[in-house]
């Protein structure tokens, strides 16, 4: 072990590799049976990918906290990797989700090794209960906007709708995704983080991962907004690697009458908590 590593528990080859700023996401494929809890939730993050990034960012043993956790993907990475997790969700089921999933999808020997902590509720309030500099990383995945609220298209229909999948994150008021307006939605996501710096230890890294939509007709660069917001609250912007999403089925955007992406990328959000500096 590298005493003078002080960020994770990677060697120098690992750590060149893992300095690429384009990743591929690497899921366990939708057929497989750990993945079936996973596909309930309407923007699912692949724990695998989670995984790489508290190898990255952590040591063994170290606290990871996702203020919005979802079916628990960041709780099942910390789990198998040896770290303890605090996941917070605003929607009941899929805190239940998230639960049974730790229980199906992680080896009783290896739960037990960690402590992994669900918090059912609004982050906003459940951030305020953890002691201060407790957490040593903070990655996670919050709502892109109102983006799945919108009218179906041609994915939604045949990959969520067909399947009796869930297709929006919640009807809660208290849901960031419910913000009508964007301007408003990304200052009330940057305010939040913000209170984060709090529990986050002064030094270590917030990672957001988000994805860049359209909507009417225009393009919002998440990712971008979201970053320079946070810069005002006491965060540093390190890097902004992308991760191809190579699986996902082409659709016939705009054709033929105008140019309209299919993304197929989400934007890893790197930032230092710096508040002291």
């Amino acid at each position: 072990m590298n005493r003078l590593n002080k960020l994770n528990d990677l060697g120098a080859r690992e750590w060149m590799s893992e300095s690429v700023s384009v990743w591929t996401q690497r899921g366990l494929g939708a057929g497989h049976a750990d993945a079936q809890i996973e596909r309930e939730h309407p923007a699912p993050f692949s724990f695998t990918d989670v995984a790489r990034l508290v190898r990255l960012f952590t040591k063994r043993g170290m606290t990871v906290l996702d203020p919005f956790a979802g079916v628990g993907s960041t709780l099942k990475a910390c789990a198998l990797e040896g770290r303890h997790g605090i996941g917070m969700e605003l929607n009941g089921r899929f805190a239940g989700l998230a639960a049974q999933r730790l229980s199906s999808e992680v080896p009783p020997g290896v739960l037990s090794g960690t402590r992994q902590v669900i918090q059912q509720g609004d982050a906003r309030e459940l951030i305020g209960a953890l002691p201060a500099d407790s957490v040593d990383f903070i990655v996670t995945s919050p709502p892109y906007w109102g983006i799945l609220n919108k009218e179906p298209d041609h994915k939604v229909r045949q990959e969520r709708l067909g399947n009796g999948l869930a297709t929006r994150y919640s009807d809660d008021s208290r849901d960031f995704a419910n913000i009508p307006d964007y301007g408003e939605f990304v200052a009330s996501l940057a305010q939040f983080f913000g209170l984060c710096t709090g529990v986050l230890r002064d030094g270590k890294y917030c990672v957001v991962i988000v994805g860049d939509f359209r909507h009417g007709g225009r393009y919002f660069p998440l990712h971008a907004d979201l970053a320079r917001a946070m810069e005002g609250r006491g965060y540093v912007l390190k890097a902004m690697n992308v991760l191809y999403q190579r699986q996902k089925r082409v659709f016939p955007y705009g054709y033929p009458a105008a140019y309209v992406p299919n993304v197929h990328h989400q934007n890893v959000v790197v930032l230092r908590n710096e508040r002291s500096a």
